[in-house]
């Protein structure tokens, strides 16, 4: 077993005993997954990798004593490619399903979200899903596969997941910018990531109606990874010493994204 970092040993043992010692990994390789197109969680800046998971990562590698390495992959690619074991873990903003579990386990949440409706600053022809779903000449870009798709096509559609008015795009990103110039009308976003873009767009986007469900986002691994108890021993550590609110302050507050 390995101490945590000195400046966490004091919140650490006020949270117990158990905190204060983490699994030590040895030096461990793990190779992570990643899509880089989910500000603020992780996208491309600058020509460089970063985001929230990435920061988190880092912190969880300093305390289990692990060296990470980072594969870009495709969203529709990574579950299968870590449920195959050709990935240690995955990450891009995943949400935690019953569905998903019968491929990958998953680590404890690290992030607890909402589904918000992200829209262009002008946009006044809906505040609503109800509106929104009223009007036929409406569009909705999603990623197949992705809960905002099933909550799109469900929640506020027909529940039809071949309805024309769902614009199907690879990467998170390409949907909002899609949004941007016009070619669709919403785009359903956890709220981590919509704050995000709203953050950085310099008022072009904004964020209209109620939330539309409550999802809890994980780290994946192949079933039966010998991973999953250090990384959620880690998280555990990370909450009761206060470094998961840091690290949403800095992603989400001040909102680093594209600075």
């Amino acid at each position: 077993m390995r101490r945590v970092p000195e400046a966490l040993a004091l919140a650490a043992l006020a949270a117990g005993p158990a905190l204060a010692d983490l699994p030590d990994l040895g030096g461990r390789e793990i190779v992570v997954a990643t899509e880089n197109a989910y500000p603020p969680l992780q996208y491309i800046r600058d020509g460089e990798p970063v985001g929230w998971e990435y920061d988190a990562m880092a912190d969880i590698a300093e305390r289990l004593n692990a060296e990470v390495s980072y594969e870009n992959i495709s969203w529709d690619a990574m579950i299968p490619a870590v449920s195959d074991g050709q990935y240690d873990m995955g990450m891009t903003g995943i949400t935690i399903r019953d569905d998903r579990r019968e491929a990958v386990d998953f680590s404890a949440p690290y992030m607890t979200s909402e589904m918000l409706m992200l829209v262009r600053a002008d946009e006044d022809r809906f505040d609503d899903a109800e509106g929104f779903a009223a009007d036929p000449d409406l569009l909705m870009a999603a990623q197949p596969g992705t809960t905002p798709f099933y909550v799109g096509v469900y929640e506020v559609l027909d529940g039809d997941e071949a309805n024309p008015r769902i614009v199907t795009f690879e990467t998170f990103g390409a949907g909002v910018q899609a949004l941007r110039t016009g070619d669709v009308d919403l785009v359903l976003s956890d709220s981590t990531a919509a704050q995000g873009y709203v953050g950085a767009s310099e008022g072009a986007l904004k964020i209209v109606g109620e939330p539309l469900g409550t999802e809890q986002f994980g780290f994946i691994f192949p079933k039966g990874s010998d991973l999953v108890a250090p990384i959620d021993a880690a998280i555990e550590a990370m909450e009761a010493d206060g470094t998961l609110d840091e690290l949403n302050r800095r992603w989400f507050v001040e909102t680093e994204l594209g600075q």
